[in-house]
């Protein structure tokens, strides 16, 4: 549900149901499936106890069917992906734990995940202070000392100003592993004006990614893409060694065909991220895949090809 971008709402009663079935006694959902007292428990209705019959008879859920996704192209390199450099938790505008999103991210076959959540200016998204990220760190230092070998690796998605600074002390962006820089604010700025402020961004030796470069949405009411002079943006990159995010969420696809192919021309590496609010959003990667092979990426070019070890030293 959560990779078909349901309303949060559903998926919420879906984990719940799962918490209170977990917390059964042995044999007691299979008791109450057998007697039809399934929806007497608390935080399960209808829906959720049809597919919790469905599964105790070895059935997958026929609600399962309509969020069956057809297969996509680029699943050679999907199969090379190692981790994902952008994604949220419940720190900032995600839906889940950074437990869980790491133990999802470990489970898709990933041997690491950033955690990029967003930083303060960002207060509709809960932005991280430099406080909050702090204690953020070490919370993920725990956590990694329990998932080994699995690795979170420390990040931050940070704002682009509109003067090109970044919006989070240069000392923390340091201790960082992953800084993805993003602009959210001011996406119709005159072309000139944002051509200098991302290339200004994608220049601070502290950022690692461009982030969904045109801010544009394709779904519902849309929005379309930021102007900006691509081939000074993309050549900023390329100098830089800075990636250039094909951003996977599918009311995104950032950035669009023809600039791809641009940052392709121009020498870019590439990073293939998920965006990820929820953990069933990590697997979005695929659509990414996809669009990477279509317009000439190769594996060699994409930094999440890497183990967590070879992208830091990188």
């Amino acid at each position: 549900m959560e990779r078909a971008g349901e309303p949060t709402y559903r998926v919420r009663a879906f984990r719940k149901a799962a918490e209170v079935v977990a917390g059964l006694p042995d044999g007691e959902v299979e008791r109450r499936v057998a007697a039809g007292t399934l929806t007497d428990l608390p935080g399960i209705g209808k829906a959720t106890a049809g597919v919790i019959s469905d599964a105790v008879a070895g059935r997958e859920p026929t609600y399962l069917s309509r969020f069956r996704e057809p297969v996509v192209g680029g699943q050679a390199l999907r199969a090379l992906l190692k981790g994902d450099c952008h994604s949220h938790s419940d720190w900032s505008d995600g839906g889940s734990p950074i437990r869980e999103m790491a133990e999802a991210a470990r489970d898709l076959g990933h041997s690491w995940l950033a955690l990029t959540d967003h930083s303060p200016r960002l207060t509709v998204a809960n932005g991280l202070s430099a406080d909050r990220l702090l204690r953020q760190l070490d919370v993920v230092a725990e956590l990694n000392a329990e998932l080994a070998p699995f690795r979170v690796l420390t990040g931050i998605e940070v704002d682009i100003l509109d003067d090109g600074s970044l919006d989070q002390r240069p000392d923390l962006l340091a201790r960082l592993d992953v800084v993805v820089a993003s602009v959210h604010s001011k996406l119709r700025m005159a072309a000139p004006e944002m051509t200098r402020r991302m290339v200004a961004a994608v220049a601070n030796p502290h950022v690692d990614v461009l982030g969904h470069c045109t801010g544009r949405l394709v779904v519902g009411k849309g929005r379309p893409e930021s102007t900006f002079d691509a081939e000074a943006v993309f050549g900023a990159c390329a100098e830089h060694g800075t990636a250039v995010e094909i951003n996977s969420r599918p009311e995104r696809r950032d950035p669009p065909g023809r600039l791809l192919r641009l940052a392709v021309e121009l020498g870019c590496v590439f990073s293939i991220d998920s965006d990820a609010h929820a953990p069933g959003q990590l697997d979005w990667l695929s659509f990414g895949c996809e669009r990477a092979e279509e317009c000439g990426v190769t594996p060699d070019r994409v930094i999440n090809t890497l183990e967590a070890d070879e992208l830091l030293a990188r």
